[in-house]
């Protein structure tokens, strides 16, 4: 079944887009689904097959054989990544102890719902096997299913009443997750836990009840055949769809739509393991077919790779010989993963392997691959790589970066600032961590200016912020709002707030620059939002930003001093030409 290989290409590659933040790839994540429904197929298929081709299924000989797949390359993979921070990053490793221990004993999905650690609105540097919680929600699968399964085939044998059974399950799982999921709220929880992220997994299993692969008859009709192949390309066309249209912060998709989406892949699943089918020829052909056989590898190691080759402040656009390196440096060790301790180790000749390569030339050849990839992380990782990073230039920037860039603070500087801005008594701001960077220099150049802002505030709360402000006579006419940095937000929230504040107020968005996957789809809501009232104007902060990574800290969000001065001075420049002042 060829065929399966490409489809787990286009899902690990989505994935990796995903990763490398493609605006096109924003629906790469669901690469993850199809991977779950695969698996939830092919983990029941074999079952089936094994229990009615030998009269009996030996749990503790398929958990052995899980365990021979899957868990050798994973160690290797946190080996190379422990030894890697032991090297560069000690402090860094020390934090991430319980991500390791808990990814080792695959329960990290549980681990990082309980430490409320956030798949989607986090700051500081990344954990470098973040996408682990993955491999824990199978591996929870390959243990419990087959208890499952096997009583569940004792107690209704009847592939249609097993199958309604498990749909059952399905649509179970599918509604906790709507359910537990808030809009405008982080989603991890139900992005992380297994019991809402079951749903993919047993549409799989039920497909493989009623649609088992060894029972599949190549002798169809020639339209049955066209049928099958026209319902595929279909089925592949909504799949791209998918993936280019939707964001981790779409409702639609926690309410639905990951269920659509797993049934789609079973569509699709269902005509690449019939026999009768042409599809496979596109999608089992070499270069694909090659990817998805190191699937697994590559998802283990281009994640670690992306982080820790990655520039830990990038205000510039992509980089695209990084990205070159990057993905360069996955594949190579996929390969190398699944050459010398995937196939070797399920094949029992890992030891014979390992001493003929020791008396070989490959072992040298591997040495220096090694050592190539060795120094495509050093070179991606390089703060300053003048090949990497494009020098930023002056004249890109707005007049009052270069006066910033002195330091330059004193009373003259301030009035020139200022201009006809005396004091900001009708002014207001409320926002997050950001403002508050920027609060002591608007309130120097802006004296009387009401400044509220709070560490981790989402957008859901400014509401409650605003009223409380106009119940202490505190709510100026010209209000800013500097939300978004903590994670994306509800439309629907945002423009009823606007819509209450429609009298002479004037409203004033600003952009964010956050280094996380929210960023864009929380600008790109800014803008639009902007854009449908007369009252509210947009401040691009995430443009006069733009290559100046000497304005912020570490996390690439919070702002230095000369940071938060420049964040001020634009902020202040946008109210000043602002005639209603």
């Amino acid at each position: 079944m060829t065929g399966l290989d490409g489809l787990r290409a286009i899902s690990v590659l989505a994935v990796i887009a995903y990763h490398l933040h493609f605006r096109w790839a924003e629906g790469g994540l669901l690469g993850v689904e199809i991977f779950f429904v695969l698996s939830g197929y092919l983990i029941t298929d074999q079952i089936l097959y094994e229990w009615r081709t030998r009269s009996g299924f030996s749990i503790v000989q398929f958990w052995i054989r899980r365990m021979r797949r899957l868990l050798p390359a994973m160690i290797f993979m946190l080996t190379v990544v422990v030894l890697w921070l032991l090297i560069t990053d000690f402090s860094r490793l020390q934090t991430l102890g319980g991500h390791f221990v808990s990814s080792l004993f695959y329960v990290n999905n549980w681990y990082l719902i309980f430490h409320h650690v956030s798949y989607f609105e986090s700051f500081g540097p990344p954990s470098p096997i973040g996408h682990l919680w993955s491999l824990s929600i199978e591996e929870q699968f390959y243990v419990i299913w087959p208890l499952v399964l096997l009583i569940g085939l004792c107690f209704a044998p009847r592939r249609g009443r097993l199958m309604l059974y498990i749909l059952g399950c399905a649509i179970v799982s599918a509604i906790a997750m709507a359910v537990i999921y808030e809009p405008g709220a982080d989603p991890s929880r139900v992005y992380y836990g297994t019991d809402t992220r079951a749903s993919a997994i047993l549409i799989g299993a039920a497909l493989a009840i009623i649609w088992p692969s060894w029972r599949l008859s190549e002798n169809v009709s020639s339209s049955s055949r066209t049928m099958l192949d026209m319902t595929g390309v279909l089925g592949i066309v909504m799949l791209f769809i998918m993936i280019g249209q939707t964001n981790q912060f779409d409702d639609s998709l926690y309410r639905g739509g990951f269920l659509y989406l797993s049934l789609i892949t079973a569509v699709i699943i269902a005509v690449l393991v019939h026999p009768a089918n042409r599809l496979e020829r596109w999608l089992g052909c070499r270069p694909l077919s090659w990817i998805g056989k190191r699937s697994y590898s590559l998802y283990i190691w281009h994640y670690p790779i992306i982080i820790l080759s990655g520039p830990v402040v990038n205000t510039e656009d992509a980089s695209y010989i990084r990205i070159a390196l990057q993905v360069t440096a996955s594949f190579i060790m996929a390969s190398l993963s699944y050459r010398y301790i995937e196939e070797p180790i399920r094949r029992g000749t890992f030891w014979a392997g390992l001493k003929s390569l020791r008396r070989s030339a490959d072992g040298n050849q591997l040495g220096l691959v090694v050592i190539v990839i060795a120094i495509i992380l050093v070179l991606t990782s390089w703060k300053k790589d003048p090949v990497l990073d494009a020098p930023v230039t002056v004249s890109q920037k707005p007049v009052q970066t270069e006066k910033l860039q002195c330091g330059c603070s004193d009373d003259n500087h301030s009035a020139e600032n200022t201009d006809h801005l005396a004091e900001g008594s009708g002014v207001t701001a409320i926002g997050d961590s950001v403002i508050l960077d920027a609060a002591p220099f608007l309130e120097k150049q802006l004296p009387g200016m009401t400044i509220d802002g709070k560490v981790g505030r989402q957008m859901s709360q400014a509401g409650n912020v605003l009223d409380d402000l106009q119940a202490q006579g505190k709510l100026g006419n010209k209000i800013i709002i500097e939300l978004g940095t903590n994670g994306v937000f509800n439309q629907s929230q945002l423009k009823s707030l606007l819509t209450s504040l429609q009298d002479s107020r004037q409203i004033y968005l600003i952009t964010t620059r956050v280094p996380r996957g929210w960023q864009n789809t929380v600008n790109d809501n800014l803008r639009e939002i902007a854009g449908e009232f007369q009252n509210v104007r947009l401040i691009d902060w995430y443009s006069a930003s733009e290559n100046r990574n000497d304005l912020f800290y570490d996390d690439g969000v919070h702002l230095k001093p000369e940071g938060a001065q420049y964040y001020a001075s634009v902020l202040i420049d946008a109210i000043k030409q602002d005639k209603t002042y």
